[in-house]
């Protein structure tokens, strides 16, 4: 155990590999011969990360440092160098374990494409997993923005991976772009930084001398900056558009980017930097206040939406909403609880609809499901362990991760926790109107469709069975001493992440989870009466019209945004570009031409003209002489 340190570096060049087999040896390898390699390089890096965790756990974490990345003569230093310990660990587990889950699953989900795609998958597959752990392990924030840049990428790669689709396309172009945006804040925040204090590597950014150099405007600036490359990330408002969108890729795709990677980031960059943004009060408010409007914001459009995978990409944003909220009010240990317990749940859920999406033939539209639960037992109550989960219900693992967030509200203000105990009740009411809808009543698909319904794979049922587990005593690392626990999560993160001090008695905490408890099953009960017997809703008028046309957002930015970029490349393009810019190059070469033209009649051929040039040149040059 001692010497695992000497095989750190292969957890992330495991994926590599694969990527790297894969890609290039598409053309060559057999479906299952790709399918095996793909999944069995991350799990081999999810069994070192195992072992990984087990000697933290011990108390045993490392700075491993391979080579000089950067290195300027001024002193910058820029190590590639990786950091173990209890945060890097903890997310290890939760990238590859759920990674190798959603390998899995894909080997069935994807069959139907043809070999050369299917190794082409899994290739852009083991990049972001690879991308993905880059970002946990660097020791500075070179490395970290390296995967960033990474998953980034490989998110438009999968977004866009059935590339003949425009729409698809178009989507993926939008992730990237939306990303970028976000980045250019995190790129700001680091320059920042190494201008101020000469480095980025964290245990030098975060020891008390260097921040004691830093003053409260550059605290402030720093962590707005990185916030707005979290945002970006982690969308939220007003970057978030682009992950309902990034539905397009394969549902695989939409479960790794929305449960275990990507959209984790920014929740694990701001967990990481910690103690730049407890001392930045300002920049917290706005953590906290955007991450409560994201959520509130994005519960309240899932409720209309009737594809399947938007009603789960906006209940992602929601969720992430939340996690900000716990970042916003320092209670660090209860956001990254909720990254591990939210991993489970919805990565869960994201391959439950991508098995009823299989067995329904492509069809995503829950008004043309129902009944499914007696095609599709196992994808049914997984499920339904996945909505409970999420909802908040006692003795699944999103109660106790949630009732922590709800709690750090409440200490924090009144009015942040009564905003989120509201979202919190449309979080279980949209999703169990989607079981509802989906799996109870009868069919409402076509008759080919009711003859195809069927339960998914083994690969496919296995990862679900799996999560469904987790997704239960998933939230039993965090049990808070009002329940009799210890909170192991807390007491394992806490040389790396402070907790939160709340000062609310055991009588308060009760009073908080009874109150969320009954409200809880209260909205359940009310989507059961609502939904049940397939009284599916019929058009929606007046603000559910809003609410389906998701606030008109989209078309906001079209208005502002969008429209306005393409006349003013317009103008500059027709006249800038054409008429002053072209104008001048050519107008250069047309004034060559013309005087090269008007000087050739100087050479006519005729002696006595030279002669007579050659007077006048002898007389300008005395003239100069005798008066100049």
């Amino acid at each position: 155990m001692n010497h695992i340190s000497q095989f750190v570096w292969l957890i992330p060049v495991l994926p590599l590999i694969g990527f790297l087999a894969n890609g290039l040896g598409r053309n060559y390898l057999s479906k299952s011969v790709a399918g095996f390699m793909g999944s069995g390089v991350v799990l081999g890096s999810f069994v070192l990360s195992l072992l990984v965790f087990m000697q933290v756990q011990s108390g045993v974490t490392m700075n491993l440092h391979y080579f000089n990345f950067i290195q300027i003569n001024e002193g910058i230093t820029i190590g590639f160098d990786y950091k173990i310990d209890q945060l890097s660990a903890l997310f290890l587990l939760i990238i590859t374990g759920i990674g190798f889950l959603i390998h899995l699953y894909s080997t069935a989900y994807m069959h139907e494409e043809s070999g050369k795609d299917f190794a082409k998958y899994f290739a852009y597959l083991n990049l972001f997993v690879f991308s993905m752990l880059l970002l946990v392990m660097g020791a500075n924030y070179i490395i970290l923005f390296i995967g960033w840049e990474g998953v980034g990428l490989c998110s438009y790669l999968l977004i866009g991976y059935w590339y003949k689709n425009n729409h698809y396309t178009d989507a993926a172009k939008k992730a990237f772009i939306m990303n970028r945006i976000g980045d250019l804040g995190f790129l700001l925040a680091v320059f920042w930084l190494i201008a101020k204090i000469g480095t980025i590597q964290y245990d030098e950014v975060f020891n008390a001398a260097n921040l004691s150099r830093l003053s409260a405007f550059d605290i402030s600036g720093i962590t707005l900056l990185l916030f707005v490359g979290a945002t970006g990330k982690s969308a939220q408002i007003p970057l978030y558009t682009w992950l309902p969108d990034a539905m397009a890729g394969p549902t695989p795709v939409s479960a790794l980017i929305h449960a275990a990677t990507m959209v984790t980031a920014g929740i694990y960059m701001i967990a990481r930097s910690n103690a730049l943004f407890s001392l930045a009060h300002h920049t917290q408010t706005i953590i906290a206040v955007v991450g409560l409007a994201t959520a509130l914001l994005a519960a309240s459009i899932a409720i209309k939406q009737n594809d399947i995978k938007k009603i789960l990409a906006y209940s992602t944003v929601s969720q992430l909403g939340f996690m900000f909220l716990a970042l916003g009010t320092g209670n660090y240990v209860a956001a990254v609880f909720h990254v591990l317990t939210h991993a489970f749940f919805k990565a869960l859920m994201f391959l439950g609809s991508g098995s009823v999406i299989h067995a329904m033939g492509g069809e995503q539209d829950i008004r043309k499901m129902g009944g499914l639960h007696k095609h599709m037992k196992v994808t049914s109550i997984t499920f339904l362990i996945g909505c409970i989960a999420i909802s908040g219900i006692p003795g699944f693992s999103g109660f106790f991760s949630k009732d922590e967030i709800l709690a750090g509200a409440f200490s924090h203000h009144i009015a942040l926790y009564g905003v989120a105990l509201f979202t919190a009740l449309l979080t279980a009411f949209y999703m169990f109107r989607l079981y509802i809808l989906a799996f109870t009543g009868s069919f409402r698909g076509t008759q080919d469709q009711a003859h195809h319904l069927h339960e998914s794979p083994a690969a496919m049922t296995i990862p679900l069975t799996i999560l469904a587990i987790l997704s239960i005593v998933g939230g039993y690392v965090g049990v808070p001493e009002a329940l009799g626990g210890h909170h192991a999560l807390a007491t394992y993160l806490s040389p790396v992440v402070p907790s939160a001090e709340h000062a609310l008695s055991h009588q308060t905490e009760y009073a908080l989870m009874g109150l969320s408890t009954v409200l809880v099953i209260g909205a359940i009960a009310f989507a059961w009466f609502r939904f049940k017997g397939n009284q599916a809703e019929g058009p929606a008028t007046g603000f559910g019209k809003i609410l389906e046309n998701k606030w008109y957002v989209d078309e906001l930015y079209e208005k502002i945004i969008v429209q306005p970029l393409k006349k003013t490349a317009s103008f500059l393009q027709s006249i800038l570009e054409n008429k002053v810019i072209d104008g001048f190059v050519n107008g250069v070469g047309k004034a060559v031409n013309y005087g090269s033209r008007q000087l050739r009649w100087l050479q006519s051929g005729q002696v006595g003209a030279y002669i007579l040039l050659m007077v006048i040149g002898m007389l300008v040059l005395f003239i100069i002489q005798l008066f100049l």
